[in-house]
């Protein structure tokens, strides 16, 4: 019985870390080629990471505010 968990659990700790090392995003922003690494990407659709996107003036607009349109905190 021992082993079998032994099994299990050592099955699923590979199973785990063969999910992690497949992920194509870990900070969670689609960037472009030649964009730099980090957590944030610069504004516009040219810096994105879908190749001939193109984002309707609203959403450009939207997308350039980003973080200025945040709410400043207030304690």
């Amino acid at each position: 019985m021992i082993l079998k968990l032994a099994a299990l659990g050592a099955l699923g700790y590979a199973g785990y870390k063969y999910y992690e090392k497949n992920q194509k995003e870990r900070g969670g922003v689609a960037f472009a080629a030649g964009e730099p690494a980090g957590a944030f990407r610069n504004a516009g659709s040219e810096s994105t990471a879908t190749v001939g996107d193109r984002m309707s003036k609203t959403d450009e607009a939207l997308d350039e505010t980003f973080p200025a349109s945040d709410a400043t905190a207030k304690y």
